[in-house]
């Protein structure tokens, strides 16, 4: 973790990021300039940046119900066990795009760790952007994180952050202090992180800008 990265909200409006060394959007690589102010209301017509926005449709910092509760959930396999707090999900889907098998919505319990390999569960906790998912083992709760961009913008959805301090010290439970998710469509009841709002109101990138 890099203490020269910083990202600081501003009252009712963008995220300050300064020491960024690598960036990434929806289409591929972005040049890091040494300060910059990311949208977070979703309006800005210059996403992911800031172009001031959020001062007409009245942009706040907190407010909301989130849409997820802050409890964590753990689903125990015979190798593996997995935890899981919903207040911490983005939806970002990428356990079932890696493993379906063993992740899957549709069946009950949706984590059955027992239906794949341990491999492909610490592949999964890897890549979850949000850090909602860890493995549970008997010394606590284990994060792993991809190798990718200090801060990616994922097209639809929120920026995706690690190995940057968190921006305030009121994380969910286990939350992983190398990842986190935050909300930049501007209807997350748990800001500055995202909660998977952006999913349920079908946000979308070019909506306003």
């Amino acid at each position: 973790m890099s203490d020269d990265v910083k990202i600081e909200e501003r009252k009712d409006g963008p995220l300050v990021v300064s020491g960024l060394s690598s960036f990434e959007g929806p289409d591929g690589p972005i040049a890091p300039k040494p300060v910059m102010a990311l949208c977070r209301c979703g309006n800005s017509k210059n996403k992911p940046f800031c172009d001031g926005s959020h001062n007409k449709v009245g942009f706040e910092s907190r407010g909301g119900t989130p849409a997820g509760r802050d409890r964590v959930i753990t689903y125990e396999g015979k190798e593996v066990s997995v935890n899981y707090n919903p207040l911490l999900c983005s939806h970002a889907a990428e356990c079932g795009r890696l493993a379906s098998n063993i992740f899957n919505p549709t069946q009950k319990p949706w984590v059955q760790p027992d239906l794949g390999t341990v491999a492909e569960v610490e592949a999964v906790i890897a890549a979850c952007p949000s850090g909602a998912l860890s493995i549970a083992t008997s010394e606590g709760v284990e994060h792993r994180t991809a190798d990718r961009a200090q801060i990616v913008v994922e097209k639809n959805g929120p920026y995706w952050v690690k190995d940057i301090p968190a921006p305030t010290s009121d994380r969910a439970a286990g939350a992983s202090e190398d990842k986190f998710v935050l909300c930049r469509c501007g209807l997350s009841g748990n800001k500055p992180y995202c909660d998977g709002s952006h999913r349920d109101a079908k946000w979308r990138d070019e909506a306003e800008g």
